[in-house]
C-alpha cells in the first residue's frame, strides 16, 4: 500500500548543497543578481532544473515587501563632502514618496555589516552606500539577494555589476600634476588614503601618471597612506618633511587631508604657497576659507548626491533595472597654497632641494 507522502519541497538549501555553495548565492541567483559570476549562475541554474526547483513568486513577495524608506549608509560624515552629498540625496528625495534614513559606518566594515541588517529588517527600498574601505562584493550579497536596489557613491566597489555615481578621479589628480609641475615642482608626493580605498588607487593612479606625463622620476617613499583624516594628513605630511630629499609640492588625497598637511607645514615654520605647495582634493567649502585659500580638485558633491538618487529612484521603479555608471567632472580650482612661478620656476623653497 502507498505511503501517501508527499515528495519533499526543494528548497534553495537543496541546491546550494549540491552546487557547493552557500545559501545566499543561490538566493542572489534566483533574484537575477548580477553579482554572482557567469559560471556560477549557470551551474546553480541547472542544478535547479534538475531539481525540479519552483520559486514560490507569492512567499517572495510577502518577504520583500518594501516600505518607503531609502537607506544612505555614509563612511565618513566627519568630512563635509560627505554632508554636502548626503544634501543632494535628500534634495532629489523630497517631493518622491520615499524617505532617507541615514547611518554612518565610520570606515568600519563591522558596522557597516550592522547596518545592513538593520536595513534590510525594516525593509527599505533601496540604498545608496558610500562603501567604507575595504568593502567588497561579498558584502553587498546580504541587501542585493533581498532584491533592494544599490547605488554607489563616491567608491566603486571590484566586481560589484551595481550602479554608481563616482568623479573623475584619475582625470583630476593629473590635472593637479600638470599645475604643481608647470609651478617648476620636480619632486611630488601624494598623501593620506588607504590603498583598500577605491578612491585611493584612482587618484594615486591619476597622480602617477601625470608624474610620468611631466616626464618627472616618482620616488616609491613620496607615496605616503595615511587615514583620510586632518590628523592623517598632519602625519603625511610630517613623513614627508623627514625624507632626505623631501618633496616640494603633494596632492593630497582630499581637502581633510590637505588641511591637516597645512597646519603640520604651520607647525614646522613653513607655510604652503610659499615653502610648500599643496593641492587638495573635491572642494568643500571651507577650502576656500584656509589661509592660504586651498588650490583644490572640484568635484560636485551635492550634483552627485542628486544624481545617486534620481538613479536609485529609477531603479526601484523599474522591472528589469540596467546598471547605470555616471562619472562627474573634476576640475582644478586654483587658489593660493601653491603660490606662483617665482624666478626660475621654484617656490622660495624648492630651488634648494635635489630633483
Amino acid at each position: 500500500m502507498a505511503s501517501g507522502k508527499t515528495p519533499s519541497r526543494v528548497t534553495i538549501i537543496d541546491i546550494a548543497e549540491r552546487a557547493g555553495v552557500s545559501k545566499s548565492t543561490v538566493s542572489l541567483v534566483i533574484s537575477g543578481s548580477p553579482l554572482v559570476k557567469a559560471e556560477t549562475r549557470r551551474k546553480v541554474a541547472a542544478i535547479a532544473d534538475e531539481l525540479g526547483y519552483v520559486y514560490n513568486r507569492g512567499a517572495a513577495n510577502l518577504r520583500t515587501a518594501r516600505s518607503n524608506i531609502v537607506g544612505m549608509v555614509i563612511n565618513d560624515l566627519t568630512n563635509p563632502f560627505f554632508a554636502e552629498l548626503a544634501v543632494g540625496i535628500e534634495a532629489a528625495l523630497h517631493g518622491s514618496d520615499y524617505i532617507p534614513v541615514i547611518a554612518n559606518t565610520g570606515e568600519n566594515l563591522a558596522r557597516q555589516a550592522q547596518v545592513f541588517r538593520t536595513m534590510r529588517e525594516h525593509n527599505i527600498a533601496g540604498l545608496i552606500l558610500c562603501p567604507a574601505g575595504g568593502t567588497d562584493r561579498g558584502a553587498l550579497e546580504p541587501i542585493a539577494s533581498a532584491g533592494i536596489p544599490i547605488v554607489l557613491a563616491m567608491r566603486r566597489v571590484p566586481g560589484a555589476e551595481v550602479c554608481a555615481v563616482v568623479p573623475n578621479n584619475r582625470d583630476g589628480a593629473r590635472r593637479a600634476v600638470e599645475h604643481l609641475a608647470g609651478l617648476g615642482h620636480k619632486r611630488l608626493a601624494f598623501l593620506g588614503g588607504i590603498a583598500s580605498m577605491s578612491a585611493f588607487g584612482e587618484r594615486s593612479g591619476g597622480f602617477r601618471e601625470g608624474v610620468e606625463r611631466a616626464g618627472l622620476v616618482l620616488s616609491p617613499d613620496c607615496l605616503i597612506e595615511a587615514l583620510p583624516t586632518k590628523a592623517g594628513g598632519a602625519a603625511a605630511m610630517n613623513q614627508a618633511l623627514a625624507l632626505p630629499q623631501r618633496p616640494t609640492a603633494a596632492l593630497c588625497f582630499n581637502d581633510i587631508v590637505a588641511i591637516g598637511a597645512i597646519h603640520a607645514l604651520s607647525r614646522q615654520g613653513l607655510k604652503a604657497g610659499e615653502d610648500f605647495a599643496i593641492v587638495g582634493f573635491d572642494d568643500i567649502a571651507e577650502a576656500a576659507q584656509m589661509a592660504p585659500p586651498l588650490t583644490t580638485i572640484a568635484v560636485d558633491a551635492k550634483d552627485l548626491g542628486e544624481r545617486a538618487a534620481r538613479m536609485l529612484l529609477a531603479q526601484i521603479g523599474a522591472r528589469s533595472p540596467r546598471t547605470e555608471i555616471y562619472v562627474g567632472e573634476a576640475q582644478l580650482i586654483v587658489r593660493e597654497s601653491c603660490g606662483e612661478r617665482r624666478g626660475a620656476g621654484l617656490p622660495a623653497a624648492a630651488a634648494n632641494v635635489p630633483p
